[in-house]
């Protein structure tokens, strides 16, 4: 759908939560994400949403008034309606009403750009409208197919519209099941090979827009094994979806898989979160978490807490996390600073980046080695192999060969055992 100057009016029931408002801002940059104008808010303090309408009644009256004044063509409520509560809204208001999950589920079909993102958003979409199927949208079935209703004639008209609904929706359900399982398995046995390779991974996981694109980004042009593949940065809520994964060398020869996955929300859709479990299959596998955090954002710690809730849904739990409060250049604070796993840091500037190299790099590393080695003169591919591989601090070339001391994997170490020189 393109929304592009459509103009909307968000509403949320405030229920007591200490994160009412910062929830209520966060609706208005999803809003504004998909390109709707935002022209009017209403919220009301209940102690429950009103099972028929969400508003009551007044607050309903209001909204209609706000909804002819402002000429809106939506509202987005800031919470997941019943079936009915749309209905019964849109009848009341007389506009389209789309939830927060449903919006958010628009910004992701927006945004999908490979073909297993674009199923993703796919199956959490069909996965939300099952339950919502109703007459009217079974009628637009109709008119899509050009169908009455087929094997389902001898039935009420309704009740074959639903049904065959329900049929088709469940069919596409599990035909893209299917065809993410396969795409799995071949991201499996890639994931397979770079283990069997013992480089260490590194994802970066956080809060939508905390920058995590703009770091992969500084890294894979400076370490990266093709600093041309660079990440889309936007400054905007779900600029990326893709999980992107790039090899990083340092000039130590030590290698790693860095990547970047796409940010959390609060409030984030069930249906995504399940959906996009294989796409943060990257994190649930990594050697290393690294949490990007906006430093300058006041509902930082909130961010964080999602951020954590997210990964515990996905079953991403017991990973070494280090926590990167980024852009603190916008409140000019000392950069970069370390406590401990913890950096403030501003990832546009190079000692932040360094700073950041050095703690990715003392928790990715700890089976790293240091042997010498006497390799004979006609093992020159073993000489050839370590200066590529690992991190050579000495070359000596003495009479039985070369003599190398090196800093490389235990499972190299262990590959050329044979070779090590010991102090007996």
């Amino acid at each position: 759908m393109d929304t592009e100057n459509l103009k909307a009016i968000i509403i949320g029931l405030n229920l007591d939560n200490e994160q009412f408002e910062y929830s209520m801002t966060e609706l208005a940059a999803l809003a504004e994400a998909n390109n709707l104008d935002v022209v009017d808010r209403l919220v009301q303090k209940l102690d429950h949403p009103d099972r028929a309408t969400y508003f009551g009644k007044g607050k309903v009256e209001e909204l209609r008034l706000s909804v002819l004044d402002h000429d809106a063509d939506m509202v987005i409520v800031n919470d997941e309606l019943s079936p009915s509560q749309i209905r019964n809204l849109e009848k009341a208001v007389e506009t389209k009403i789309i939830d927060r999950t449903g919006l958010i589920l628009e910004i992701f079909a927006n945004r999908a750009r490979t073909h297993e993102a674009k199923l993703q958003v796919q199956l959490a979409k069909l996965q939300y409208q099952l339950p919502r199927l109703h007459t009217s949208a079974s009628q637009r079935l109709d008119q899509q197919t050009g169908s009455g209703g087929g094997g389902f004639t001898s039935r009420g008209s309704g009740e074959s519209k639903i049904e065959l609904n329900r049929r088709v929706i469940e069919k596409d359900i599990a035909h893209i099941k299917q065809e993410l399982k396969d795409i799995q398995k071949s991201d499996l046995t890639q994931r397979k090979q770079r283990d069997s390779k013992s480089i260490p991974t590194v994802a970066l996981v956080g809060y939508t827009n905390a920058g995590k694109s703009t770091i992969m980004n500084r890294l894979v042009n400076r370490y990266g094994e093709n600093n041309e593949k660079q990440v889309m940065v936007k400054n905007m809520l779900f600029a990326t979806l893709d999980t992107s994964v790039r090899k990083l060398i340092f000039e130590d020869n030590k290698t790693m898989l860095l990547s970047d996955t796409v940010g959390f929300v609060s409030k984030l859709p069930h249906q995504l979160v399940q959906a996009f479990r294989s796409t943060l299959a990257e994190a649930a596998n990594a050697d290393l978490l690294v949490q990007v955090v906006d430093e300058s954002d006041e509902n930082k710690e909130l961010m964080m807490k999602t951020t954590e809730q997210t990964l515990k849904e996905i079953g991403v739990e017991n990973i070494p996390m280090i926590t990167v409060f980024n852009k603190a250049d916008i409140l000019d604070e000392p950069r970069p600073q370390r406590a401990g796993d913890n950096l403030v840091i501003a990832a546009l500037e190079e000692d932040s980046i360094d700073e950041l190299v050095n703690v990715i790099k003392e928790n990715s590393y700890n089976d790293y080695v240091i042997n010498e080695f006497l390799i004979p003169f006609n093992k020159g591919e073993i000489v050839n192999y370590l200066n590529t591989n690992a991190n050579v601090i000495s070359t000596e070339y003495v009479a039985d060969g070369t003599q190398i001391q090196a800093e490389l994997t235990a499972v190299d170490s262990d590959r050329f055992k044979d070779f090590i020189v010991t102090n007996e």
